[in-house]
């Protein structure tokens, strides 16, 4: 049986590696990307099941979500952003941008499995 896919944009080792780490005990295979402007197309062409994007990066991070979600071929991609939790207000720039869930790093560190059930869930 094949792994599915996360996408994983991210720059800063920590939360990013742990969270790759993470993925990967839980089967999912992990194509880690390292520059905004990189990350629409790199979906467009990878088709992951899920992308999760670190929103304290450099570049326009919240345009790439939603250059994915106008996106035809990726417009159903569950995005995870995530960002410290001490800026909310990035969170709320990527529910503005299409994102699925925006969570902050504790969040997402403590409750990983919960959150991919909810990003993957089919109403």
């Amino acid at each position: 049986m094949m792994q599915p896919l996360a996408l994983v944009f991210y720059e800063r080792l920590m939360p990013g590696s742990q969270l790759v780490n993470r993925l990967q005990d839980l089967k999912y295979r992990v194509l880690a990307v390292n520059n905004a402007a990189r990350l629409a197309a790199t979906a467009r062409r990878e088709s992951p099941l899920l992308a999760f994007v670190d929103l304290d990066a450099p570049g326009d991070v919240c345009g790439a979500i939603g250059q994915i979600k106008a996106d035809e071929d990726s417009t159903h991609l569950p995005i995870i952003a995530f960002a410290p939790d001490d800026r909310p207000e990035l969170l709320a720039a990527a529910q503005q941008a299409g994102a699925s869930l925006a969570v902050t790093e504790s969040a997402l560190a403590g409750h990983l499995p919960h959150l991919l059930e909810q990003a993957l869930r089919v109403d």
